[in-house]
């Protein structure tokens, strides 16, 4: 089949997609599935259909799967015990009330990291609403630094799964990918905090109106702030470690790394995060432990299931050729890192998943790397994070997480999408343009 028959069938594929999530709102996963099955029957050879969607699924399964799930139990136990809480009160007792805002963005972007960025602002928004009252900052203002620094590490950083995913189509150090997911993370938070800080100003959004404490458990039984944040960091400094010292020690010959191996591995790594969240637990019996667990893999399996099957498209629109074609085309144009970004940006913009449209991205740009000059492992790293800085924009009505902001901070649509959905399109063009000023310096 010609190269511009296979294309019009990609873009029939992802247009397809987007109209079956978006206007049918039919289930991303049989949407997925659905359109991989049509794509793999028109353009790969009948014999091969099969196999290329069970590996396509199988493989992302295997590289997020035990991730997803001791994510979501970390996230869990910080939710049931209020160390979450424990954690926003610590911070705010440095900040000061009349720093609330910066308050809640330091704590959205420290517990969001291991925990998903809808699931992280439904614990927090209570919290969102007391600060609002208390220092008297408009309600929309304070809901947007909370939603967006959740969402500033949700598209950058492990474990969360569109940056697990697509670090592990295009073969990426996890270690080293946190580490720089959180360094570019930053500009993004701090942008939408300004901007969003331009947009209530002179527009007399009102605070939250009546405090709406979020203690449901008291205040004398919350765990402590340092038992709090040991779930969240001891993970993320054992994945780091390891992978700073695998830069010096790449043969693994000394002892520093053969005691770190293990423990260093994020999935080993996570599993401790979970037995120290386990900790936090008033009731250490297996019936209490029981209940973090299911509830976790409860709201795990629907993530691990889409995330899979957005593996499995991004498989078959490999298999086509489409993406090593279309590379050859771009040489020479010097498009270099905006090809990810672009690609991923109309893809968020369209279809509302970060998720679908950064492994969607992965799969399509990975055999134009070399093409496009970033085949090296700098050039891979620099090109995952403009896929997700383009993952960042635009979250408005066909993102779930847009009516999770929405629903729990009380806030109107319109006032939604002036003052957030405007935020992640200036965050992803700040992250983006952070990335493209360091490779200036890096490659």
């Amino acid at each position: 089949m010609g190269l511009a028959a296979v294309s019009i069938l990609v873009a029939i594929s992802i247009f397809a997609i987007i109209y079956l999530t978006s206007s049918l709102k039919l289930k991303a996963f049989v949407a997925l599935f659905l359109v991989s099955v049509f794509l793999a029957f028109t353009t790969l050879p009948a014999d091969t259909v099969v196999s290329t969607i069970k590996e396509g699924f199988g493989n992302t399964m295997a590289s997020i799967g035990f991730l997803i799930i001791f994510g979501a139990m970390i996230g869990i136990s910080l939710d049931r015990t209020g160390a979450t809480i424990s954690i926003a009160n610590y911070i705010l007792s440095k900040t000061g009330k009349k720093r609330s805002a910066q308050a809640i963005g330091i704590t959205g972007f420290i517990t969001g990291l291991p925990i998903f960025c809808d699931s992280g602002y439904i614990i927090l928004s209570g919290l969102a609403k007391s600060f609002s009252a208390r220092s008297k900052v408009p309600l929309a203002f304070m809901a947007t630094v909370l939603a967006t620094s959740l969402y500033s590490v949700h598209c950058l950083i492990p474990p969360h799964p569109g940056a697990l995913a697509a670090a592990g189509i295009i073969g990426i150090n996890l270690g080293n990918l946190i580490l720089a997911g959180i360094l570019f993370a930053v500009p993004g938070a701090l942008a939408a905090w300004f901007w969003s800080k331009l947009m209530v100003r002179n527009k007399n959004y009102p605070p939250a109106a009546v405090p709406d404490e979020p203690e449901k458990i008291k205040h004398d039984a919350l765990p402590s702030a340092l038992m709090s944040f040991l779930p969240i960091i001891v993970p993320l400094l054992l994945i780091t470690f390891k992978s700073l010292i695998t830069l010096f020690d790449r043969d693994g010959a000394s002892l520093i790394y053969k005691v770190f191996r293990i423990p260093g591995e994020p999935v080993f790594a996570l599993a401790i995060g979970v037995i120290l969240s386990l900790f936090l637990l008033r009731k250490k019996d297996i019936e209490s432990m029981n209940s973090v667990f299911t509830e976790a893999i409860e709201k795990a399996g629907p993530i691990l299931i889409v995330t899979a099957a957005g593996g499995m498209f991004g498989m078959v629109i490999r298999e086509t050729g489409i993406g090593e074609s279309a590379g050859k085309l771009l040489a020479g144009t010097g498009a270099g890192l905006l090809v990810p970004f672009l690609i991923a940006a109309m893809m968020k913009t369209a279809q509302g998943s970060s998720t679908v449209a950064i492994i969607t991205t992965a799969s399509f740009i990975l055999p134009m790397l070399e093409i496009l000059g970033l085949g090296s492992e700098t050039g891979r790293m620099l090109a995952m994070l403009s896929m997700g800085a383009g993952s960042m924009m635009v979250s408005h009505a066909n993102d779930s997480y847009f009516w999770v902001i929405s629903s729990f901070s009380g806030l109107d649509i319109k006032t939604t999408l002036r003052v957030y959905s405007s935020s992640t399109l200036v965050m992803g063009i700040v992250v983006f343009t952070c990335v493209w000023v360091s490779s200036l310096f890096l490659m």
